[in-house]
């Protein structure tokens, strides 16, 4: 949505909304912007640190980007837009090439396909990807219910789910599970009588669907009134364990004074495969309020992303500890920026998008330590992008991308620019990951990179698998008797290429 909002201006609202575009907004996206496509490069800190603009979005090429992007099997990125061409402006999913060239797959018309698409997630052993959408499909008794979808790199979409509120409403981005299912969760929808934030539209969900779109709800949020167990929730997390781990902006015993409204600070939980749930922490103390993220760590342990609160009231990354002990490793300043994202890169270090704040208050690029040392690499201006939303990816390159919801340049109608595709290169060497990073011995593993062809041996955690060589940026294996969890080497013409994670065994 355009948030075009200071800290200071930040309601409940505007942040329960931050990378969700209000469907009651949707008519204002309609523009008559002109095609601009620009690269702009600056070189920021050193040389080893250069920034560059890719793609600018102005409305017939899609607008507001609002989530991550993820790596193809073919080595280019794919993502969506919540805006659409000048057509109809209901979000698109595009591709583009690692240089910026960028191919819309397909524009979403606000019917039966649905309106407003989030994140994509990569399919295992197929060339498609799955993803949701923010509202409608046919069937649904509520504007907001949304989709479950999946689309080939050619641009063919189906639809596999329709949510209907009692199931879920406004889903989050997917996740893929080692047992080959989605999983995921909604914000909305599910109970709709004791929800502390909106009586009628229910509190969300976590749900799991099958490849082929058959449904199960595995939980419903905010069954007792004021909801202990968190409300609103956010993407899932599977670790190395197996278990599924979340949060929950809102909800909880410790309560907030949030606006108006008395709130809980937000929930970390753990629920299993089948639907067993554990409320594990309840935020509102040193480690903010209003969780925003999450991911696992290269230790296994789960470090995450606050909103609000900590020592300079705007935000904290955290850490996860195995005791199940949530403290702050590091709290957001004003001049580091607010609502950040984070990913593990290969070098250790977590990389990340701050939403606002700043030296221009649209937004930061930063590094942080295990240690918890934080360092801007980037301020973001109204000319290369404002307010990134969304986590970076980093690609088998060693590269960096990411978007921006605003910004780049003044084509737009209703908002200072569609927003922006970014690269970031810190001088990371290029690695291999996986599709589906866990796998039974005797499965076949999908292993992602650049310059395969040739490759000459494969290793899992040190013993020798048989492989294939499918094209320059996949290869695929067999998971060797013996393996071990740990990292996969791959031999390449160029050199021995190491895993950015470890290969979970699964027994």
């Amino acid at each position: 949505i355009p948030v075009i909002a200071r800290r200071a201006k930040l309601s409940i609202g505007d942040k329960m909304k931050i990378g969700k575009l209000t469907l009651s907004n949707l008519s204002r996206w309609k523009s008559i912007c002109a095609f601009f496509l620009f690269c702009a490069a600056a070189t920021i800190g050193s040389s080893a640190q250069t920034f560059t603009t890719l793609v600018a979005f102005d409305g017939s090429n899609g607008g507001n980007p609002q989530e991550a992007l993820v790596q193809g099997l073919n080595g280019n990125l794919y993502g969506t837009t919540t805006g659409g061409d000048s057509a109809n402006q209901f979000g698109t999913v595009f591709e583009m090439t690692p240089a910026g060239t960028l191919n819309t797959l397909y524009t979403f018309s606000g019917g039966s396909d649905g309106l407003v698409p989030l994140g994509l997630v990569q399919a295992s052993s197929g060339n498609f990807f799955y993803g949701t959408t923010l509202g409608q499909g046919t069937g649904c008794a509520r504007v907001d219910c949304g989709t479950v979808f999946k689309i080939t790199p050619s641009g063919t979409l189906t639809t596999l789910h329709v949510f209907k509120s009692a199931d879920g409403a406004n889903p989050g981005t997917l996740m893929l599970g080692i047992d080959g299912n989605l999983y995921g969760a909604t914000s909305r929808g599910g109970n709709i009588k004791s929800c502390v934030n909106n009586r009628t539209a229910g509190c969300g969900t976590v749900y799991k669907v099958t490849p082929a779109g058959q449904l199960t709800t595995l939980y419903v949020f905010c069954l007792q009134q004021q909801c202990p167990d968190g409300a609103l929730p956010g993407t899932l997390v599977q670790a190395s364990n197996g278990m599924f781990y979340g949060i929950a902006y809102v909800g909880g015993s410790n309560t907030c004074r949030l606006t108006n409204v008395a709130l809980g600070c937000g929930t970390l939980y753990e629920i299993s495969a089948s639907g067993t749930f554990k409320v594990l922490h309840l935020f509102g103390g040193p480690e903010g309020v209003g969780p925003v993220s999450l991911i696992q760590g290269f230790d296994g342990q789960l470090y995450g992303t606050t909103s609000s609160g900590g020592e300079n009231g705007w935000g904290t990354i955290f850490k996860v500890g195995r005791s199940g002990t949530v403290t702050p490793l590091h709290a957001f300043s004003p001049s580091e920026g607010g609502l950040g994202h984070i990913i593990q890169a290969t070098d250790g270090n977590f990389y990340g998008t701050a939403f606002d704040g700043g030296a221009n208050g649209y937004g930061t690029l930063f590094e942080v330590t295990p240690a918890g040392v934080l360092t801007v690499l980037h301020n973001f201006s109204s000319t290369d992008g404002e307010f990134p939303g969304a986590p970076l990816v980093q690609s088998t390159s060693g590269k960096f991308y990411g978007t921006t919801q605003q910004g780049a340049n003044n084509l737009c109608v209703f908002v200072p620019g569609c927003g922006t595709v970014f690269s970031l290169d810190t001088g990371l060497g290029p690695f291999v990951t996986f599709v589906v990073k866990a796998g039974k011995v005797g499965k076949t593993a999908e292993i992602l990179g650049q310059g395969l062809k040739g490759t000459t041996g494969v290793s899992f955690n040190g013993v020798a698998a048989s492989f294939k060589v499918r094209s320059d940026t996949l290869l695929t294996t067999t998971v060797p008797a013996g393996a071990t969890s740990g990292l996969v080497n791959v031999t390449t013409p160029s050199g021995t290429l190491t895993s950015n994670v470890p290969f979970q065994i699964v027994p």
